[in-house]
């Protein structure tokens, strides 16, 4: 198998070269993502993971949220078709109404977000558990309340991401936030074997891992990325590269590499702390276009 890690860095990322559109490439080319995320105490991680997969360079974009959400999120984010999903009698999303207004759209989705800012567990993993037989054709990630479904399921026999930072490592997996800080190297390459998917290990060093392959280990974090929404935006820059075409560990390698140099960019203008996660995408395609973005 090789080695068990090896360093991601500016030069490895040519493993993974971006799709060139071309000059006469429309936005369908460069694929759609549907982000199904938010609620009612959370609605701007919505926002967050939306916009993130749009400076990523996708080419459109749909966001799924709790029906009383949704007029603002359109708004917001008037790049976005949005979708609202019908909501149970105590707020919380319903699951089986979303499910039947989000299936039709799966054809045209080449990249699927769930999780951002979602807090109904139960219901979120209902919903994910749906989707996925819908989005075979499509990398999904998961993130925060829906990665749970992997911990509820067996292994998955599709492409799906997970993005955990420790708390929800050691939640997945049963094991304590100590342990995986302790050994982050063999949880993230046990939650990949155990739950057959690429997991996206996040922390002052980030781990990248398919099932059965060496890890990658992202040494170029910032203290300045810990903070509220930074995860949101980090989930959103994944699924827009997924839509472009990347594999899920080249979207992984990319998200994560462009999710920290977009926060060193902020940091050296703004200082090491008090940025907002907001402000991270802004930076991503200046980043891309330093980074060689289409190049072969």
């Amino acid at each position: 198998m090789g080695s068990p890690v090896r360093a991601l860095t500016r030069s490895t990322l040519r493993r993974w070269p971006l799709p060139d559109p071309g000059n006469e490439a429309d936005k369908e080319t460069r694929g759609q993502v549907l982000v199904v995320a938010g609620s009612p105490e959370i609605p701007g991680a919505a926002i967050l993971a939306g916009e993130a997969a749009l400076r990523a360079g996708a080419g459109k974009l749909m966001i799924a949220a709790p029906r009383e959400i949704a007029q603002g999120l359109a708004l917001a984010v008037p790049e976005a078709r949005v979708i609202g999903l019908p909501q149970a009698r105590n707020g919380d999303l319903d699951a089986a109404g979303a499910q039947k207004l989000l299936q039709p759209l799966a054809a045209g989705v080449r990249a699927l977000v769930v999780g951002p800012g979602m807090q109904d567990e139960a219901r979120c993993v209902r919903l994910v558990n749906s989707l996925l037989p819908a989005f075979r054709h499509a990398p999904v990630l998961l993130d925060a309340m829906a990665m749970c479904a992997a911990r509820d399921s067996s292994a998955f026999s599709q492409p799906v991401i997970l993005t955990p930072h420790a708390g929800e490592m050691a939640n997945l997996c049963g094991m304590t936030k100590e342990e995986v800080a302790a050994d982050p190297l063999a949880a993230v390459r046990g939650a990949a074997d155990a739950f057959n998917a690429c997991v996206a290990l996040k922390g002052a060093q980030t781990y990248v891992c398919l099932p059965g392959q060496p890890a990658w280990r992202f040494d170029g974090g910032s203290p300045g990325l810990a903070t509220s929404g930074s995860g949101d935006a980090l989930a959103g820059l994944i699924g827009g590269l997924a839509a472009r075409g990347l594999s899920v560990e080249g979207a992984c390698a990319w998200g994560v590499t462009l999710h920290a140099r977009a926060g060193h960019a902020l940091a050296r203008r703004m200082g090491p702390l008090g940025y907002l996660a907001r402000e991270l995408s802004h930076e991503v395609p200046a980043q891309l276009r330093m980074l060689g973005d289409g190049s072969h």
